[in-house]
């Protein structure tokens, strides 16, 4: 596979090591996203099914419906062997773990007000098909969504030619507490779920990554919905010194670009031997893989770094959506992250553990989103209200400052409506 290898400077004056979402690239896609969202929103389910076909190969009759029968979706997890059933509900049972640490109570500031944080009516949950099936996805988007307490949780992904939905993708909805399944995929599944029809219900917030498309209709329809975020491919950029196993490093590299021909890896080290070792494994471990074609169509770099915290700027500069730190003193450099979606640290700490059973949500800040964004978690589905409950005497005490803001503003009214109750 084409690795590239890059000193310091030359990385810093590449455009690779300032690598952001630029969506304007996809003008012909997101012209064509445009036209899906708008004909879903005017013709509801006449559009989906038009659009079914054309892009999924399957839609319902006119009197079928896009929702899998709830009993099949209650039955998937029999169709698992114990061990894939097994695993999943494992999986389930950390991730709720983990997410109900993030549940807050009902802040207070002084006395007469506090800001209430209630969950959305309604969460959309994607999980993408094509080249996989991704039940992990359905448990990371929907069970925050339970534990944040969401009382409608709905799934979308993208059915079969024949119209069937794979028995983990059920499985796993049925095990993370999903209500509804449907059979829908692409720009017109968010659609559908951001505008509503008459058989699919509109949502107040939409999570789950997807393709270009998917990404597309997300930025097309926000203001109708909430979203967790515009996703890009997935990366991952490891900081390793001397003592790194070159085999773990190389596995770590491997496991991320499998994912998507999109899809980045970056290594940053301040040994030229951990580098060359590091290129002659990938290499040897590539092609014996089954998705060896995918891996070297994406993009991996390595970066010879001076000293180890030379390469903690880079990482924070780039902002990676997972960063894993495999160094001896790995302790130290994790405090110097400022940027970074999900964090491991140490050789045992690699990155497919946080995608499945860790706990921590995988649905993560890509495409430097990670200096300004945060991981999928109970807050996406949560919407603060502030309660203010005051008296005469708040009233009194606030007044001067208020009515003189006001004042400077030229909003006279505000000024009376605060004068007005002390006359």
């Amino acid at each position: 596979m084409g690795v590239k290898r890059f000193d310091v400077g030359s990385w810093l004056d590449s455009p690779m090591s300032r690598r952001r979402l630029d969506l304007a690239q996809f003008a012909e896609q997101r012209a064509a996203v445009q036209d899906i969202c708008a004909r879903v929103a005017a013709d509801g389910d006449a559009a989906l099914r038009e659009y079914a076909i054309r892009f999924d190969g399957w839609a319902p009759t006119e009197a079928g419906s896009f929702q899998v029968p709830p009993a099949d979706v209650a039955a998937a997890s029999k169709r698992l062997s114990a061990r894939d059933r097994s695993a999943l509900e494992f999986a389930a049972q950390r991730i709720r773990d983990f997410h109900r640490a993030q549940v807050q109570p009902t802040s207070t500031g002084s006395p007469g007000m506090k800001l209430i944080s209630r969950a959305v009516a309604r969460a959309g949950v994607y999980a993408p098909g094509g080249r996989a099936a991704y039940p992990s996805t359905v448990l990371m988007t929907a069970i925050p969504a339970r534990v944040a307490g969401v009382k409608e949780v709905v799934l979308a992904t993208p059915p079969r030619a024949d119209g069937s939905v794979p028995s983990s993708i059920l499985a796993a909805a049925h095990i993370a507490g999903v209500d509804a399944v449907y059979r829908l995929g692409g720009a017109q599944a968010v659609a559908a779920l951001a505008y509503g029809t008459a058989t699919v219900p509109r949502v107040d917030v939409l999570v789950g990554p997807g393709n270009i498309y998917v990404t597309l209709a997300k930025r097309e329809v926000f203001g109708a919905v909430g979203l967790d975020g515009i996703a890009g491919p997935t990366e991952v950029l490891i900081v390793a010194d001397e003592g790194a196993r070159p085999d773990f490093v190389a596995a770590d590299l491997a496991a991320q670009l499998e994912h998507d021909p999109l899809a980045w890896a970056v290594l940053v080290t301040d040994s030229s031997r951990l580098a060359d070792r590091v290129e002659e494994e990938l290499s040897s471990l590539v092609a014996g893989l089954e998705r060896a074609e995918i891996i070297n169509a994406a993009a991996c770099c390595i970066v010879v770094a001076e000293d180890l915290d030379q390469a903690m700027h880079i990482a924070n500069d780039f902002a990676p959506e997972h960063l894993l730190i495999v160094a001896e003193d790995g302790a130290r450099l994790a405090s110097q992250v400022q940027n970074a979606g999900a964090v491991f640290v140490g050789p045992y700490s690699t990155v497919p553990l946080g995608d499945y059973t860790a706990g921590p949500n995988h649905t993560l800040p890509t495409a430097g989103a990670a200096r300004f964004g945060s991981p999928l978690g109970v807050h996406t589905f949560l919407k603060r209200t502030s309660v203010l409950s005051l008296n005469r005497g708040d009233l009194e005490m606030l007044r001067d400052a208020t009515v003189a803001l006001a004042t400077m503003e030229g909003l006279t009214a505000h000024a009376h409506a605060v004068e007005v109750r002390l006359e």
